[in-house]
């Protein structure tokens, strides 16, 4: 079990605390085809300079396995210097750190988010950690992306969205923009990352942005 701290007691201010949860990410990734979304994600928030809490389904690792040929390992995803701030929770442990509202996180993104975790989001069914660490960030009011891969969809998954964006959810389809005439995947797949990283942080610089119609420069780097 984590340890409790009295916010009376140690050398840290309120601000310093405060400024340490918003350089906090919690990044979820299930069992949905997409894994090179969560991938790049990580790596990003990493090279960034964010503290990064993982938490992936057994389904996401068998899916990570299959679709990008290499384990979901920290030794993966992260270079030397940015291994202490990539924190890997597994999924049974309702333990952590993510699964209070008292840690402070500026947000959670799942990336990709299947149709069943969309589900129990939607519902509040907080049976493993990842979506207890959703349910904490819709409960705290801070940002959760549900980055869905999924298609066709029907019905039932229609108003689990619209339940989720009712609880204060962003639904992100991974569906990339054409507009900035992308080149190759990673270009479609920073499009995606960027529009998620929109509501979670400032000044990423990943993806495209329009920027209207006139001239040439129609679009720009972030």
């Amino acid at each position: 079990m984590g340890t409790v701290t009295d916010s009376n007691k140690g050398s840290r201010t309120a601000a310093q605390v405060a400024a340490s949860g918003s350089r906090r990410v919690i990044v979820g990734i299930t069992g949905a085809s997409g894994s090179i979304y969560g991938q790049r994600m990580v790596q990003v928030l990493l090279r960034l300079g964010l503290e990064v809490h993982l938490v992936a389904t057994p389904a996401a690792v068998s899916t990570w396995g299959f679709e990008l040929n290499e384990p979901l390992a920290a030794d993966r995803l992260a270079q030397d210097d940015e291994r202490p701030r990539l924190i890997i929770h597994p999924t049974d442990d309702l333990f952590a750190s993510i699964a209070s509202g008292s840690y402070r996180t500026c947000g959670m993104v799942v990336i990709p988010c299947s149709v069943k975790t969309l589900a129990a989001i939607a519902q509040g069914f907080s049976d493993n950690l990842l979506t207890r660490a959703a349910d904490v960030c819709l409960k705290e009011r801070r940002p959760l992306v549900l980055v869905l891969r999924e298609t066709p969809l029907s019905l039932v998954h229609l108003e689990n969205m619209a339940r989720a964006v009712r609880a204060g959810a962003v639904v992100l389809p991974a569906s990339p923009g054409f507009y900035d005439h992308p080149k190759t995947i990673d270009d479609l797949v920073d499009f995606i990352v960027g529009r998620a990283l929109d509501h979670l942080i400032d000044g990423h610089g990943i993806g495209p942005r329009w920027t209207g119609t006139e001239g040439e420069g129609s679009w720009h780097a972030c």
